[in-house]
């Protein structure tokens, strides 16, 4: 594999040891910073509705304002990735957390449409510094489990997104939007844990250069680079629907059941915390029964529920939530696995390039679901999205890899 790790302690264990030990404390210190990072990002989205009743934005509006966010992240995310496999930087996570605190500080005091637009683009910076970085150290960290290391930094990241709406409607919305920089104070603590765990990662740096114990696939290139872009036609199928769930499920909800904004803020959480669920089991199932078959079956299984959702009334609708945010999310840790296999030293450009591409894919898809919404209404999106996971029948062409128990 790409990256090997050894112990922390006084003595360096052997090569056999280094591959096999798993470093959890590392682990969970990336996922609870991970947690920190996406909770101030998803104060962004959980304030679209106070943002949009404050400056009077159009749906598309928010969608560019989307865009500015998960495109400025799409764009650096590969180019960081890239810079740091060839010269590491480990102290670049406490750097990228920085940004994104940063950016908060300008949304909460922002006077003006642009000025919201670049604070949306500085915590977009941030996490394409934040992401490939971390993800390093996630598989640095595994031993083994590449599987449950990526889906417990990722699921870090996911309840981070479900709190977001959560403090969001019993902070934001109560206190008014200045009270978004509160957020920023949760990235001091983050920038002190980032700086040890960056530490740490310097030090297996170090020690990678004396050993290293890649596994060939024995894929010829052609077939690695047409599985790498079937795997990203498989996130976009994935994150364009997320897409319309992040930015425009409390509309929906607010404008299909009258339900307030704290209300329909609350409901996004159920979704969000069955994502951050899903992506748990993703990763520690794909290490038992393959990340193939999880991919396979995450994101073509998804789509009865996804159909439906548009048709049920406001309880039906939660448990459809529930449903689509438990299977869809189990895809991801699954899929960057699988990525990293296939492209063995590379785990900072897979990293960039699939975090990139989820966030820019997620960017576009919500400046579009935006135009559409204007224009057809916000029930009309959930109608057309529904058919989007149909596609992960694509999942049947992924080749069978080494590690793959299948």
């Amino acid at each position: 594999m790409a990256d090997t790790t050894v112990s922390s302690g006084a003595a360096a264990p052997s090569a056999a040891e280094a591959v096999v030990q798993t470093q959890y404390m590392v682990i969970l210190s990336i996922a609870l910073c991970h947690f920190i990072n996406d909770v101030m990002q998803s104060v962004l989205s959980a304030s679209y509705p106070l943002l949009h009743d404050e400056f009077a934005l159009s749906f598309t509006q928010i969608g560019l304002m989307s865009l500015a966010f998960m495109g400025t992240a799409s764009v650096l995310q590969p180019i960081v990735g890239t810079l740091t496999d060839r010269y590491p930087f480990p102290q670049s996570l406490a750097v990228g957390m920085g940004s994104t605190m940063l950016g908060l500080l300008l949304l909460a005091n922002a006077p003006s449409y642009p000025y919201l637009l670049a604070g949306a683009a500085m915590i977009g910076i941030g996490s394409a510094v934040f992401h490939p970085e971390a993800s390093r150290v996630a598989r640095t960290a595994a031993g083994r489990r590449f599987g449950t290391a990526q889906s417990m930094f990722q699921v870090g990241g996911n309840m981070g997104h479900a709190a977001g709406p959560l403090l969001a409607a019993f902070i934001v919305v109560p206190s008014g939007r200045g009270s978004v920089a509160w957020f920023a104070a949760l990235a001091l603590v983050g920038i002190a844990i980032l700086s040890q765990v960056g530490r740490w990662q310097a030090r297996q740096n170090r020690a990678a250069k004396r050993r290293r114990a890649i596994i060939d696939h024995g894929l010829p290139r052609s077939r690695v680079v047409l599985t790498i872009t079937l795997l990203a036609f498989l996130v976009f199928t994935k994150n364009a629907y997320i897409a319309s769930i992040s930015s425009y499920y409390t509309f929906f909800l607010i404008e299909r059941f009258n339900l307030t904004t704290q209300e329909s803020q609350m409901m996004l959480f159920i979704f969000l915390a069955a994502s951050a669920c899903g992506v748990i089991f993703g990763g520690v199932i794909g290490d038992k029964i393959g990340t193939r078959t999880v991919i396979w079956v995450s994101i073509l299984g998804v789509l009865p529920f996804t159909l439906a959702l548009p048709y049920v009334g406001l309880v039906g609708t939660g448990i459809m939530t529930v449903f689509i945010g438990l299977i869809l999310s189990s895809a991801f840790p699954a899929i960057v696995v699988f990525a990293q296999e296939l492209v063995p030293g590379r785990v900072g450009l897979i990293a960039g390039v699939f975090f990139g591409l989820s966030f820019g894919i997620g960017g576009i898809a919500a400046a579009a679901l935006g135009l559409v919404a204007d224009d057809k209404g916000i029930e009309f999106v959930y109608k057309i999205c529904g058919f989007l996971p149909a596609l992960g029948i694509l999942a049947a062409f992924l080749p069978r890899l080494n590690r793959d128990p299948a």
